[in-house]
């Protein structure tokens, strides 16, 4: 496989009221996909073929007027050559064609779900690994909660106290 190249989930305001509303969690926003240095994403357009368009990394003018770029996001990193990534998009642009494109169902930000989930290696995107990554991380907290009550029964043992007896404050 090729380098490990950053997955970049890029997100842009798409109207000048979104500086009113963000704030509050509401608004209207493009994302594209950005790997191996160039960026992908989706628009509508009238024709029964694909809406996939690409941009320069964070460039918003590439967009419009009305856009403004927001933040990028690293999402991981893949080992998938640039052509591979390349055929990725070609098969996701029979599924993604401009005439398909919906503001609330089939959009931008749907596009690059699926575009970041086809890059990204599938063990990280699965609840077992999801699973597994709490798991240890609960395992690593039940470790050190046993450590310390460890030390804590030593050192009350050392100091005199009886075991099975409690002392009153």
């Amino acid at each position: 496989m090729g380098a490990n190249q950053l997955v970049v989930l890029n997100v842009y305001d798409m109207y000048w009221m979104n500086e009113y509303t963000s704030s509050i969690g509401i608004g209207v926003f493009h994302s594209g996909i950005e790997v191996y240095g160039r960026e992908f994403a989706y628009g509508g357009h009238p024709y029964p073929f694909s809406g996939i368009f690409e941009i320069s990394p964070g460039n918003a003018s590439e967009l419009g007027e009305t856009f403004k770029f927001k933040e990028a996001v690293v999402l991981g990193s893949t080992d998938f050559l640039e052509d591979d990534i390349e055929k990725i998009v070609e098969e996701l642009g029979k599924e993604y064609k401009g005439n398909a494109y919906h503001l609330m169902h089939k959009n931008c930000n749907h596009f690059s779900s699926a575009l970041s989930e086809s890059c990204l290696p599938k063990e990280w995107l699965t609840p077992a690994a999801l699973q597994s990554s709490v798991s240890q991380e609960l395992q690593d907290e039940l470790e050190e909660a046993e450590d310390a009550v460890a030390s804590a029964a030593m050192a009350s043992t050392a100091g005199g106290s009886r075991p099975g007896r409690h002392t009153k404050l």
